[in-house]
């Protein structure tokens, strides 16, 4: 049979996790009776799929260097045992191999996102991210038969950088069927109105507008509300300056990174959700509040739309602007709401919104 690769060794966590999981399902009940599947993975124990032949690289992630040796070395040479048809790198970098079809997945907006001085003091990993992605990116792009990307404003920013033709939008299917019914049953435990902002703490993040956003509210002498946001305050060097700003806020709950049960949990408690991001590829935690018929307060940026699509409990907010937050989330707590009632965008084509459409793009055109 053909073979399909898979490579994602340094998925362990989060979004780009659910997406590999979500690609390695599709592949092991579609395709792997027509192909072989090989999935290139941190750790096979995150997975049980059937039908499909893991590959681990726990190395991988320890440093760069293992990282690129392993893209552009090892992977020529694996690549040359394997004879793939099909290789699909699920992670931004476009390995040194050959094959039939070459695809690579790319959803780190770093490169896109415009730092302060502040910002790379707060955070100096992401600002390396921000300086050296797009080289990442464009080192052997050429080469691939398809770019794959999240959303309509990436695929332009690609063809403008990159001078690439060939890029496929692909909305990342959030999956109903991974939030089951019980799961988006409400779970409330008391009568403050509870925000929740479920994100791992990097600069573009925004957690301070909600700091000051909820300072104008106690100046004002509103109290009554909760918000649940999704850091310990130690993570990194932003985390702590979320925590200082925080302090005397005693309604900003920190619960720190938690299993995604947990998150079901949260968003079950919450009457609303907050999305301040200033920068997303995607934005899971909107497709998420939304399949729990959440009340979201978005940031007012191109990503936040299309990420949405149709739903008519949504309002959007300036993410420069902490009284406009403030004014949201007063409208929340109220019940005084107006909300604005958005639709599913226009997206040309090539554009799938499933793994099955993706990959008969991929493997027959």
């Amino acid at each position: 049979m053909k073979k399909i690769i898979v490579s994602a060794v340094n998925f362990t966590e989060g979004g780009p996790l659910s997406i590999l999981k979500d690609c390695l399902e599709f592949l092991s009940l579609s395709l792997s009776g027509e192909y072989e599947v090989i999935a290139l993975v941190n750790d096979e124990r995150l997975f049980s799929y059937k039908n499909i032949r893991y590959i681990s690289f726990p190395n991988s992630k320890k440093s760069w260097a293992n990282r690129l040796y392993y893209e552009y070395f090892y992977f020529n040479k694996l690549a040359k045992q394997l004879d793939p048809f099909l290789w699909i790198s699920l992670h931004d970098i476009t390995p040194n191999v050959k094959a039939e079809r070459l695809a690579v997945y790319c959803h780190n907006p770093a490169p896109f996102y415009k730092m302060s001085f502040r910002e790379i003091w707060l955070d100096p990993k992401f600002m390396v991210f921000n300086l050296f992605y797009k080289y990442l990116y464009s080192i052997n792009i050429q080469k691939n038969n398809f770019v794959i990307v999240q959303q309509e404003w990436l695929r332009r920013e690609f063809v403008k950088l990159f001078n690439v033709k060939n890029v496929i939008v692909a909305h990342p299917g959030a999956g109903e069927r991974r939030i089951a019914k019980n799961d988006r049953e409400e779970s409330k435990g008391n009568d403050r109105c509870v925000f929740f902002y479920p994100a791992f703490p990097r600069v573009f993040k925004n957690f301070e507008i909600i700091c000051e956003a909820l300072k104008l509210l106690l100046k004002e002498g509103e109290g009554k509300f909760e918000v649940i946001l999704t850091l310990s305050g130690h993570e990194n060097r932003y985390a702590r300056y979320i925590s200082q700003l925080s302090k005397d806020i005693e309604q900003i709950k920190f619960v720190g990174a938690q299993e995604k049960h947990q998150v079901y949990e949260f968003y079950r408690m919450a009457d609303c959700v907050i999305f301040p991001s200033k920068i997303e590829t995607w934005g899971l935690p909107i497709t998420e509040a939304k399949l729990f018929g959440k009340d979201l307060l978005l940031a007012d940026f191109e990503y936040a739309h299309e990420t949405l699509g149709a739903y008519d409990k949504v309002l959007f907010f300036d993410a420069h602007d902490p009284a406009t937050l403030a004014e949201a989330m007063k409208s929340v707590i109220y019940k005084t709401v107006s909300f604005q009632r958005t639709a599913d965008p226009l997206i040309p084509d090539p554009f799938t919104q499933s793994w099955k459409d993706l990959f008969n793009i991929l493997l027959t055109k």
